[in-house]
């Protein structure tokens, strides 16, 4: 059953992209939990994954130490990860950064980036954008280690 949702979850995300969503990433300026604004453009040349989360997500808590662990083995080979926090309060992003030693930038969503991206309806989700700047939506839901190796190995 649970495998049925996430296909259905992932029909449902990927059929509302239209090509030049999934070609060209949208840039885009927020703030991060220190008040300092990332520019996804900043980036440019190289490997980015842009992480949607939300604190009261059960999925998204599960793989933050992945990515943790993943971001201190990969980040030396140009890539970046950039959290999103949606539908959350700052201070409750600023105690998960605490507690799970979050160690890559977090900001917080104004509530239109996720329309540039196809309009976020579940997270935790999860996009690579490659050197060149293209978007390569990844699966929904949580990710490990793992399969971010997976999904990065082609890009490096």
């Amino acid at each position: 059953m649970r495998k049925l949702v996430v296909l259905l979850c992932a029909i449902f995300i990927f059929s509302s992209c239209t090509k030049a969503e999934m070609t060209k990433a949208p840039d885009f300026s927020l703030k991060d939990i220190a008040d300092k604004t990332i520019n996804l453009s900043d980036y440019k040349g190289k490997i980015v994954i842009l992480n949607f989360w939300a604190t009261w997500c059960p999925p998204c808590k599960a793989e933050i130490p992945d990515f943790v662990r993943f971001y201190k083995a990969y980040r030396e080979k140009g890539i970046e990860i950039i959290g999103i926090a949606v539908g959350s309060q700052k201070d409750e992003v600023l105690r998960m950064v605490e507690k799970y030693g979050i160690n890559y930038p977090v900001c917080m969503s104004d509530g239109d980036v996720e329309k540039l991206y196809g309009g976020i309806r579940f997270v935790p989700a999860t996009f690579i954008i490659d050197r060149t700047g293209t978007n390569h939506p990844t699966r929904p839901g949580a990710l490990s280690e793992a399969e971010l190796i997976k999904m990065v190995e082609p890009f490096l």
